[in-house]
């Protein structure tokens, strides 16, 4: 049996961990689950006594998720996690509108749960154009002219669209985008992993899916959002506890939902000031960044999130620059945060034409898990230029 890793001790040195995606589950959430764990064991479909609890549980946590996002808990339900309630959200669009075509567009740098199975099903067809990609500036913001033109192609039964990018912070023009589609007759499923909870829900949308480790959740839970305006389906045979499970027909350990339903209230209540504070913290690391030489620092510096950062470092290797950090005691990102391999090259970063190696990735914890993040950030803001200077000399650039 594995040993855990002890809690550091009084003595030990302070680490900041800067890569919060996903991030530490919220302390009022984690009390919830370990009570949960006790009242909501048992399986939600029996009828005895314990069942009917986990069952009325279950559906307390599901109407707090509606309520924060503006539906009804009907339209709410659960994936075993955002990756998964993502290629959920893609397939059920699809699959409920195979007689009509097959043809799915989406932007160039989305999530590779979206991206991996498009291509994958355009390869088994033989058909390319079956997984329209649509460009992004150099901001990492979809081309909407593009974008709307590749929506009214002939045989398009879906978009994909990401409410912001989890690697540079982009937000994404949905309103615009989603006006588009209304338009044409396509559904747009919206990827929301990497914003619940940080800034305001999103409303432009025909299917939403996300992630409830971004809100201070736990890991092992996605959520979806279907109206029932919308027309989705998963393949398979009808189910028959829908009402239970929902339309993913996905039935969640039920102390996870409890959790994930604590944590979205314990964030929503302080949503505005965190994003404020996250929002000046992640600016004072944008311009430190900025200020060392061939540094370039990418995605939108005003429309983004307010935890993300990334910067790009010439003459420097992303994988060197995290092991530095993390040995002077700050846990940061690098590599591609859209994809299962985190140091694969970013296709993010590529098709926004930035630099694809030398890369940090920072984002910010909740406030309420990271108390300290504020002296964590001028901290590390102090580093980044004798972090850089010290891999460009083991690589023997320094003199470039």
């Amino acid at each position: 049996m594995a040993t855990l890793p002890q809690k550091p001790s009084d003595e030990a040195p302070a680490r900041a961990v800067l890569d919060a995606a996903p991030g530490p589950l919220h302390p009022v959430a984690r009390q919830t689950l370990a009570a949960a764990i006790d009242a909501g064991w048992a399986d939600p479909r029996r009828l005895h006594t314990e069942g009917r609890t986990a069952r009325r549980l279950l559906d307390d946590a599901r109407a707090v998720l509606a309520d924060g996002l503006g539906v009804r808990p009907e339209e709410v339900t659960f994936a075993p996690d955002g990756p998964t309630a993502v290629r959920w959200m893609a397939q059920g669009l699809r699959y409920a509108a195979r007689r009509r075509g097959a043809r799915v567009v989406a932007s160039a740098v989305e999530h590779s749960a979206v991206l991996l199975p498009a291509r994958h099903a355009a390869a088994r067809a033989g058909d390319p154009d079956l997984a329209g990609l649509v460009a992004v500036d150099r901001l990492g913001r979809v081309d909407l002219d593009a974008w709307a033109h590749d929506v009214a192609r002939p045989g398009t039964v879906a978009a994909l669209l990401q409410h912001a990018n989890g690697e540079v912070g982009t937000l994404q023009p949905l309103p615009s985008a989603h006006e588009a589609c209304r338009a044409a007759g396509v559904p747009l499923g919206v990827d929301a992993q990497a914003s619940l909870g940080r800034v305001d829900p999103p409303r432009d949308y025909d299917v939403l899916a996300a992630d409830a480790t971004s809100w201070g959740g736990p890991g092992g839970l996605g959520v979806l959002v279907v109206p029932e305006r919308t027309r989705w389906l998963l393949p398979g045979p009808a189910d028959p506890d829908a009402t239970l499970h929902g339309p993913s027909r996905h039935l969640p350990w039920v102390p996870l939902a409890l959790a994930a339903a604590e944590a979205w209230q314990q964030t929503a209540a302080t949503r505005s000031a965190d994003a404020a504070e996250a929002f000046a913290l992640i600016e004072q690391l944008r311009l430190k960044a900025a200020s060392v030489a061939d540094v370039e620092v990418v995605g939108d510096p005003v429309d983004r999130l307010p935890h993300v950062l990334t910067f790009s470092a010439l003459y420097a290797d992303g994988e060197a620059l995290v092991r530095e950090f993390d040995r002077r005691g700050f846990a940061v990102g690098s590599g591609s945060a859209c994809t299962s391999s985190t140091l694969e090259p970013s296709h993010v970063l590529a098709a926004m034409g930035a630099l694809t190696h030398g890369n940090t990735r920072v984002t910010l914890p909740l406030a309420a898990v990271a108390p300290h993040r504020s002296r964590d950030v001028r901290s590390f803001a102090a580093l980044i230029d004798p972090v850089v200077t010290a891999v460009r000399a083991e690589l023997g650039a320094s003199h470039l």
